[in-house]
């Protein structure tokens, strides 16, 4: 097995497993943290996804893409039951169960041959580079911590301190409240 040696190959595997194991994966355990049980499997419609479901998803997506496809392992994924489960699964298991996955995904990824970068794959019927394939799972992780972050600041109404929010000027405040 040929180690990574180009210089891009290896900036793009480290980051990849920076972004999902220290930049998404906190923003979504603190959110379950800050979830009561049943906030996390609370959705506000049914064309809308709990934070349960959307953990449950990122694992089988995680697993599916890069774990088993990228690191060659059996691809056993049920997409449908990620949607279709109503919980309660605790959170304590939620958060255990989202970490490995990424340790595992992580660890895939630090042992990738870089010849699989370029190699072609089959999954979910779409036929992709291994890069395609690490880019969608980091981009979709992004996607999904988006929507775990809006549920939780929607059932809180706070501010989850996950980036610097603007200060709203008074002038702009008053403007605003005179219209």
């Amino acid at each position: 097995m040929k180690t990574v040696s180009s210089p891009l190959a290896k900036g793009f595997l480290a980051d990849s497993q920076k972004l999902l194991a220290e930049e998404h994966l906190p923003h979504v355990v603190k959110c379950l943290q800050q979830l009561e049980e049943d906030e996390i499997w609370w959705r506000p419609n049914e064309a809308s996804n709990s934070a349960g479901n959307l953990v449950l998803h990122l694992c089988g997506n995680i697993r599916q893409w890069i774990i088993s496809n990228l690191g060659q392992t059996a691809d056993v994924r049920d997409r449908d039951s990620e949607f279709a489960e109503r919980g309660p699964i605790p959170r304590k298991v939620m958060i255990e169960r989202l970490e490995q996955t990424v340790r595992e995904a992580c660890g895939v990824l630090g042992r990738l041959p870089e010849a699989t970068l370029l190699r072609k794959f089959t999954i979910q019927g779409l036929h992709v580079t291994g890069f395609e394939a690490i880019a969608h799972v980091v981009e979709h992780f992004a996607y999904h911590t988006g929507q775990i972050v809006f549920i939780t600041k929607l059932k809180h109404g706070k501010d989850l301190k996950f980036t610097r929010l603007p200060r709203v000027k008074k002038a702009i405040a008053k403007t605003a409240a005179d219209n």
